[in-house]
């Protein structure tokens, strides 16, 4: 499935677990280069050849890779599709830079989280050559599918985020920064481990607003065009996320039956307002015992 947001600016759902509306990859083509915005996982791969198929292109067409951030279900299939076709060239941030070369610390903190279902949920994460990246601090301009990207850093997701914003058409990559948001639903901020950072989340919504772009493209999922009231309805959410969690370890009880009654409150809440089919996406994207996780590791850090 893919949809067109511009002229040679387009997205394809990559069907993650067999399921729609959970992760996109944006595609960009022009110029005599096509760029991928968030190439997602390789368990995704097959999904996203058959979509550029789809649009007349192919996979050994892609010269550019521009990372959101290198979470698996963002970046998981950058090494590989780079082994496969050297020419491709990777932007990503300078944090995350050192994990896409050496990729271990990387899995090893994944494996903590989704153990035996790593090759299920992500497939291969292949290294990247450090020859193949260009490295974004935030504040550059990359020329990418015959459009000028602004770069702008945009922590709080993950402190290595980065957004892209194509003045021309409009339309801002912005990766987790905005949300998940399946079919102009329920606005659910992804909070899972290990860097949630609210103040930084913050300034970094200010920094895109700053932008004034027309459509909000995000991976989790999709264009989102009514972008100041998704800004703000995105941070209501996660300061009310981040209360409940506050509030919940203060109570007495085990950690593990505050983390399923946050899970359970969460989903009930999705469960109102969207479809089962809707829901299994938002599960899928975001999965609601690591956006605890992520929430209680932002407090302690605060030593709340």
């Amino acid at each position: 499935m893919s949809s067109v947001l511009a002229p040679g600016l387009s997205w394809i759902d990559l069907q993650f677990l067999g399921r729609p509306h959970a992760i996109a990859t944006g595609v960009v083509a022009g110029g005599g280069t096509l760029a991928l915005v968030d190439p997602g996982p390789t368990s995704c791969l097959d999904t996203l050849e058959l979509g550029l198929e789809a649009q007349g292109l192919r996979l050994a067409d892609v010269t550019h890779l521009l990372l959101t951030h290198i979470h698996l279900d963002h970046a998981g299939a950058t090494g590989t599709i780079v082994r496969r076709h050297p020419r491709v060239k990777v932007f990503v941030h300078e944090r995350g830079a050192p994990h896409m070369v050496d990729p271990a610390k990387l899995l090893a903190s994944a494996t903590r989280l989704y153990g035996d279902q790593m090759d299920r949920l992500w497939g291969e994460f292949a290294p990247v050559p450090q020859a193949h990246l260009t490295v974004l601090a935030g504040g550059e301009r990359v020329d990418a599918g015959g459009r000028t990207f602004e770069v702008a850093y945009t922590p709080g997701h993950a402190s290595h985020h980065v957004s892209y914003f194509d003045r021309a058409s409009g339309v801002a990559f912005v990766g987790d920064t905005a949300g998940v948001c399946v079919d102009g639903g329920y606005v659910l901020p992804p909070t899972p481990p290990p860097d949630i950072d609210i103040d930084a989340w913050r300034e970094s919504v200010a920094r895109i607003e700053a932008w004034s772009p027309q459509t909000l493209f995000l991976t989790h999922f999709g264009p989102s065009p009514s972008v100041t009231p998704h800004l703000r309805t995105l941070m209501e959410h996660l300061d009310r996320h981040a209360r409940i969690v506050r509030d919940l370890l203060a109570a007495p009880g085990a950690d593990e039956e505050k983390m399923q009654r946050f899970a359970d409150d969460l989903t009930r809440e999705l469960r109102r307002r969207m479809t089962e089919t809707q829901v299994a996406a938002y599960v899928a994207a975001a999965p609601p015992d690591l956006l605890w996780l992520g929430l209680v590791r932002y407090w302690k850090k605060k030593n709340l």
